[in-house]
């Protein structure tokens, strides 16, 4: 008989999936081969405006809760921990940066195995914020609610998000600096934008098999009741 599958509270799944998304963000950043489509607006923006990484990333997550309200024609107060959930993501992210500059600069192959790492990582974040019910990041919220309100395959609107970040984040150079070389845009965040719902689909079914998912409170149908 098949021992029984290790059981992880989709409460729990809140905290290592912001952990590792922050991670998956940071380390593509660092390794200046092109950052995630999906954060690559908030990247520019934190160089048009010259703040820090986080500090753009919750605050384009709070427009982006708004959009969310807007297109699903309904308002939650479970939208507006999305935004907290955002700021708490923001600061982590600004942290792991702290901590990878103090490495020093990278060589090349390490700057590819870091890039790879983090696309991994990040699809590993995403994966578990739609494991669990508590407020995720504005980014999964948007996919998350808007596939639901619609009857959309997860995954194939994640893909169709993440390309339609890019091309945003591609405007958002040329018109801000008149190029994208050096701007978080590379040859890797066209591969995220084609590949990484297929990994956080491969990523989910990884959990799957190793995790049996449970709910410790009675709290997910405040998050997820219509």
């Amino acid at each position: 008989m098949a021992s029984p599958k290790p059981r992880m509270s989709r409460e729990f799944c809140y905290i290592p999936a912001t952990i590792l998304l922050a991670l998956g963000a940071a380390l593509m950043s660092y390794s200046d081969f092109g950052v995630s489509s999906v954060i690559a607006p908030a990247f520019l923006l934190s160089q048009i405006f010259n703040v820090s990484f986080g500090t753009a990333e919750y605050c384009l997550q709070g427009v982006l809760v708004l959009a969310t309200c807007l297109i699903v024609r309904r308002f939650r107060w479970t939208y507006l921990l999305s935004f907290v959930s955002a700021v708490i993501y923001g600061w982590v992210l600004d942290g792991w940066l702290w901590v990878l500059s103090l490495t020093g600069g990278w060589s090349i192959p390490v700057r590819l195995i870091c890039m790879l790492a983090g696309i991994f990582i990040s699809s590993m974040g995403v994966a578990l914020f739609f494991k669990t019910y508590l407020a995720p990041g504005a980014y999964e919220l948007f996919v998350k609610e808007i596939a639901r309100r619609y009857g959309l395959n997860m995954n194939k609107f994640k893909i169709i998000y993440d390309l339609t970040s890019c091309a945003v984040a591609i405007v958002l150079a040329l018109v801000a600096f008149g190029s994208i070389f050096d701007r978080g845009i590379s040859i890797g965040t066209v591969l995220v934008a084609l590949f990484n719902g297929l990994t956080i689909a491969f990523c989910s079914k990884l959990l799957d098999k190793t995790f049996t998912f449970f709910d410790r409170f009675p709290w997910a149908k405040h998050f997820e009741g219509e």
